[in-house]
């Protein structure tokens, strides 16, 4: 495999997989039970939190 057949690989099926991946972590940060996930996240700093 060559530089130009690597670039022409890269541009076509590198781009529809970064579009497919994307879209997945977008469907996945905003999925159905995820703000349960994010409000724990935003949360966890004064989990051991004493007050004093």
């Amino acid at each position: 495999m060559n530089y130009e057949s690597a670039r022409a690989f890269a541009d076509s099926w590198g781009l529809v997989f970064t579009f497919l991946l994307f879209l997945g972590l977008i469907g996945w940060t905003f999925r159905k039970g995820a703000s349960r996930d994010h409000d724990a996240a935003a949360n966890m700093i004064f989990r051991d939190d004493d007050n004093g």
